[in-house]
């Protein structure tokens, strides 16, 4: 699945590492989910809806196979 995490963590001026303790996951998590080899739990999702402060459609893009 695409996303635009790398996107928004530069619009809000976050580094990975902020970004992940944000989350409470690792900076590896957050590398994973930004090269779209991760796809996240919907928990996780809404967390980052949270901390970028708009909906989960406007991170991650789906399309279908």
């Amino acid at each position: 699945m695409k996303n635009n995490i790398r996107n928004m963590r530069s619009k809000h001026n976050f580094t990975q590492d902020e970004l992940a303790e944000r989350l409470e996951v690792s900076r590896q998590t957050i590398i994973s989910l930004e090269k779209g080899r991760y796809n996240p739990s919907i928990i996780l999702a809404f967390k980052l809806s949270r901390v970028f402060n708009c909906k989960i459609e406007e991170i991650f893009i789906y399309e279908e196979e």
